[in-house]
């Protein structure tokens, strides 16, 4: 028996969070151009897009971790560990990039792993396991550097960070192609499917013979070299190395993930929402920027997005 076609009308309320954030992005820019004529203009979207290129590759690992029903803290540390060891590692040269870029993933992943084996095998909370790896990476970047960043990224690095190709930034060509990869791992994949089931039932999910362990130890895996990548582009676009770069990219990543709908017990929502959550993060700032919100004032309002956003799913998943 074949099952019938879709109609429009199931897709967008299938799609109705997307389509309500497509909205948003829009108003915004109408907003922004209102109190600040130019805030819609094609140069300024591109500086939007480069900075949240950056928060939308955090935002990946993010996703993923929050899929499976956990959280990633140490994202603000491994950003700050991948800008400052990119610096440090490449020291101008492009002939150490790839080399550097390698090894700065493989030292994020260890990190990652740390993180997951302690969620998946020692049933540590994730609040305090990742909180407890964030200060070990800080630890160790500060031990690694003797407390003074050194090094500067490489021309290549600088154009990967700060460059653009085809009249668009660089960085917004490198998150567009890890986000074409994310999108279909997760709704393509056997992997990726059982990271949602894990995240609705993780009890029911092991019985079913999903290796539930070890695929929440991989997500916190790849949440940390997703970390350090962003951290390593960084450097290309600041040039130069500096201490606590991270800080934001935590809250930021939360904040585009709660945004773009999926729900903090996981099992449902996806990286497409997180990624315009990402833009809708930058052009709030933004926003918020130009009407003099101290930084006091924009942390507030991060504070109560997440908190509404958080309140309006919940409501919707009791009634479904």
């Amino acid at each position: 028996m074949q099952l019938p076609k879709p109609t429009l009308t199931d897709i967008l309320k299938q799609q109705k969070v997307l389509i309500l954030l497509f909205c948003v992005v829009i108003a915004m820019l109408m907003i922004g151009e209102l109190l600040a004529p130019g805030f819609s203009s094609f140069q300024h979207i591109q500086t939007i897009l480069r900075t949240a290129s950056f928060v939308g590759l955090a935002a990946i690992g993010q996703t993923l971790v929050i899929l499976t029903g956990g959280i990633d803290l140490t994202i603000a540390s491994l950003i700050t560990l991948g800008q400052i060891f990119g610096c440090l590692f490449v020291n101008t040269s492009d002939a150490n990039l790839w080399w550097a870029i390698l090894l700065i993933l493989l030292i994020g992943g260890v990190f990652g792993l740390i993180s997951g084996l302690g969620v998946s095998y020692l049933k540590i909370s994730p609040l305090v396991m990742t909180l407890a790896v964030s200060s070990l990476v800080n630890g160790v970047t500060l031990i690694s550097i003797e407390g003074a960043p050194r090094g500067r990224a490489s021309p290549l690095l600088e154009r990967m960070g700060a460059g653009s190709v085809a009249g668009m930034p660089s960085m917004v060509w490198i998150w567009l192609l890890l986000s074409a990869i994310v999108i279909l791992f997760l709704r393509k994949t056997i992997v990726g499917r059982q990271i949602y089931h894990i995240g609705t039932n993780s009890t029911a999910s092991r019985y079913s013979g999903i290796r539930t362990a070890q695929i929440r130890t991989m997500v916190y895996v790849l949440s940390a070299m997703c970390s350090v990548f962003t951290g390593i582009l960084l450097a290309g676009n600041t040039a130069r190395p500096f201490l606590g770069i991270g800080k934001e990219y935590t809250m930021w990543s939360i904040t585009a993930v709660v945004i773009g709908g999926t729900s903090m017990a996981g099992g449902s929502g996806g990286y497409l929402g997180s990624a315009l959550g990402a833009i809708i993060i930058i052009m709030l700032e933004g926003l918020l920027t130009v009407i003099n919100i101290p930084e006091a004032g924009r942390k507030i309002a991060n504070g109560l997005i997440i908190l509404i956003m958080i309140m309006i799913y919940y409501r919707q998943n009791r009634k479904r």
